[in-house]
């Protein structure tokens, strides 16, 4: 078999490989865009990786590439693969070190109740409570086991994040103490859905859990000459949100929070899933669009002004003097905002737009957003594998490199349309085309990370996007400007108008008939696949671009050859998730948090209620439950009054409590396996089943527990006490 191979793929070299060399060295001004898809790559490959790999690894395969690479440069094939091995072996070291640079102490298993002290470094509120971030902390009095044991003897956290009932009015950066009960980071709910454990391990969060009882000051209040930069910053972040809410209490408030500071915190679940549902959902996430036209409103403001001056207008290129106010402008928002992804790699481009004016240059061109790409890339390479990375990223090279396509005939139609009838629909016709090609280039990646389609999107934003630009981000700079001198209502108040309006909008679209539409999840190597047909589409120039298609129409056919699991069951045996013949997701119980990722799993905006619409296949007695599948009997053993001989005939057996009697051809998941290996799904065949646990899926990795005696612990502690879903519930939210 292997000889046919190697037979055929010299076959197929020899009759095509002169060609494409041919085509590849005709194309080598675009070589460079391909750097930060291969340092994806490399980023990608260690995430994929079953175990962590030596430290070694990183820095021998760095040097390996570059000796190829150098052997290679004198032939154009040699020359392209030796510089995409360099950019895959550097972002496989980028993240390899970054994994190692955020190794900070984290909790082994759950606590009792302990006293802990830390420094407040967020404080967020939000409809039913709120969460603080402490940074530095020490338990100063009570129990608890990390990973490692610190050499000092006192257990230290870098982060640990707190649910509580009402957040404290303490300003950032004092040091508080307060009761609270640990937990380690929430695992993922089933294999595939949002590892939160991976996400706290790139942050320093050791820790998360419920904060009981008040909270009191250590230390006195530090002044604002004295206190941490970084501090400072959010102190000032936290400051201005609180105004805005003042102002603008109601759903209006959070809104503004989100566009200013960055603080979605506090939007409601009902406007975030309109938001969501309607296609908005970017416009609460500072990004390009935000940032674009703060530049653009400061840049025409500033030059504006000077131009009024006849003295200056004509002495000076005040052009480039609106550009440089404008930069710094941008970068003050960008801290503002807490400098999420979306706003770095914003930034990044409309810092080169502003750099190509005051150079004299062309703006927009493809090697800005690979530049983007790999300062991003090299400064935070974890964030390769999160959706505001994926989503902004796949936006905005799509956006520029249909202007790059098109560049000549838009500035030909604007000369054309003298009237302002036909310039408006010129722009009408540009914003839907922006809308298509930004919303076709992330529509793929949402679905990905959130299963769901947002099918009126387009209608969505062409109505919500001008208005945001006209009537909500210049009342928002307004809002800055004026806040020193405690004029902020001024603008506030006409921007929640302006919000509020974009609110109704969202909330209708998210109301129509079929307003979303929800997909399977995408297996990892489906998304890949497509990412890199897609950047080939992308990227080259000449006809051999159309190439690109066949991969990513394979990464699309990938949700339809991986078939939804028939059932989800959590690491305790008490919740499951059946999929039934018809299709029906049924739903026995869970939080609404392990519902709503099961769903999304099972690519189902809805669950029928146990037992749902199959109530022939599905029968319960105490303690016991048995599903009738086309392949196989499911029994569900739920108590230990549920554990009889006749169970083992079932082709799979699910138990809350230990089994150890049925026979090897019987498919045992009792009490014992689930704690081991975490929530599994199964696939029943004919021929027999297939099974994937979360341990299987996250693979011996730094941030991975399941199968560890202190998973062992932490499985029962979180039983006995009842906090898991809860203090899950309370996070999941922000990373999803």
């Amino acid at each position: 078999m292997l000889r046919q191979c190697l037979q055929i793929s010299l076959i197929v070299f020899i009759n095509f490989g002169p060609a494409f060399v041919q085509r590849l060295s005709d194309e080598r001004e675009r070589w460079l865009l391909w750097f930060p898809v291969f340092l994806g790559v490399g980023i990608a490959v260690y995430f994929l990786l079953p175990q962590e790999p030596p430290a070694w690894l990183g820095g021998v395969l760095l040097v390996l590439s570059l000796g190829g690479a150098w052997l290679g440069r004198h032939a154009a094939l040699g020359a392209f693969l030796g510089g995409s091995l360099v950019a895959a072996a550097t972002g496989f070291t980028a993240i390899q070190a970054q994994s190692f640079l955020e190794e900070a102490p984290v909790l082994a298993h759950a606590s009792g109740p302990v006293r802990v002290e830390g420094r407040l470094t967020q404080s967020v509120n939000r409809p039913g409570g709120g969460h603080i971030l402490l940074e530095d902390v020490a338990v100063v009095r009570g129990t608890v086991v990390l990973r490692k044991p610190l050499p000092e003897g006192i257990a230290r956290f870098s982060l640990i994040r707190l649910r509580v009932d009402t957040p404290p009015t303490f300003l950032i950066g004092e040091r508080i103490a307060l009761e609270a009960v640990l937990q380690p980071p929430f695992q993922p709910l089933a294999p595939g859905s949002f590892d939160f454990s991976r996400h706290a391990w790139f942050l320093g969060l050791g820790a998360v859990g419920s904060a009981r009882g008040a909270v009191a000051r250590v230390e006195e209040p530090v002044d604002e000459e004295g206190v941490h930069p970084l501090f400072a910053l959010n102190r000032l972040r936290q400051k201005v949100t609180e105004r805005i809410l003042k102002v603008l209490p109601g759903e209006e408030g959070p809104v503004a929070t989100a566009l200013i500071t960055g603080e979605m915190a506090a939007i409601t679940p009902r406007l975030m899933e309109g938001y969501r549902d309607s296609g908005l959902a970017h416009l609460l996430s500072i990004s390009g669009l935000h940032m674009s036209q703060v530049a653009a409103l400061v840049f025409l403001l500033v030059r504006g002004g000077l131009a009024l001056i006849p003295a200056i207008v004509l002495r000076y290129p005040i052009k480039k003097w609106a550009a440089g106010i404008a930069l710094g402008a941008t970068f003050l928002y960008l801290l503002l905002a807490g400098s999420p992804v979306p706003a770095q790699r914003s930034f990044i481009m409309t810092g080169c737009v502003l750099l190509a004016v005051l150079l004299d240059r062309v703006a927009i061109t493809p090697r800005m957003v690979a530049w983007a790409g790999i300062l991003v890339l090299l400064l935070a390479p974890e964030e390769l594998i999160g959706p505001s990375f994926q989503m902004s990223f796949a936006a905005v090279a799509a956006l520029v490199a249909a202007y790059e396509a098109l560049r000549d005939r838009p500035a030909s139609a604007r000369k054309k349309a003298s009237h302002w009838v036909p310039r408006g629909m010129l722009y009408i016709g540009g914003l839907l085309f922006g809308t298509l090609v930004a919303g076709t280039a992330s529509a793929v990646y949402g679905i990905y990370h959130f299963n769901r389609f947002a099918v009126w999107s387009m209608v969505a934003n062409l109505i919500a996007v001008p208005l945001t630009g006209v009537a909500v981000m210049p009342f928002a700079l307004a809002a800055l400007v004026l806040m020193p001198f405690g004029l902020e209502s001024w603008a506030l108040v006409p921007m929640g108008w302006g919000i509020w309006a974009v609110n109704q909008i969202a909330l209708s679209v998210a109301s129509w008939p079929g307003a979303t539409f929800m997909f399977p999840a995408m297996p990892p190597w489906g998304l890949g696949v497509f990412t890199l047909g897609w950047a080939w589409l992308l990227i080259w120039r000449r006809s051999w671009r159309l190439w690109g298609l066949v991969p990513m129409a394979l990464g699309l056919g990938s949700m339809a050859l991986t078939p939804a699991p028939d059932l989800l069951v959590d690491h305790q045996g008490r919740s499951f998730a059946i999929r039934g013949n018809d299709g029906t997701l049924i739903l026995n119980r869970g939080s609404a948090l392990l519902q709503d990722a099961w769903r999304r799993r099972m690519g189902r905006s809805a669950s029928a209620p146990w037992p749902g619409q199959d109530e022939g296949r599905l029968l319960c007695v105490p303690g016991l439950c048995r599903y009738q599948t086309e392949a196989g009997q499911i029994a569900l053993v739920l108590t230990q009054q549920g554990v009889r001989e006749e169970i083992c005939l079932a082709k799979v057996v699910v138990s809350a409590v230990k089994i150890d009697f049925c026979p090897k051809e019987t498919l045992v998941l009792d009490q014992t396996v689930l704690r081991q290996k975490g929530p599994h799904a199964v696939w029943l065949s004919d021929q027999g089943g297939h099974v994937e646990s979360v341990a299987d899926w996250q693979g011996q990795r730094p941030w991975s527990w399941w199968g560890s005696k202190e998973e062992t612990a932490a499985s029962s502690a979180e039983r006995e006490s009842g906090e898991g879903s809860h203090t899950g519930k309370g996070l999941r939210g922000e990373g999803g």
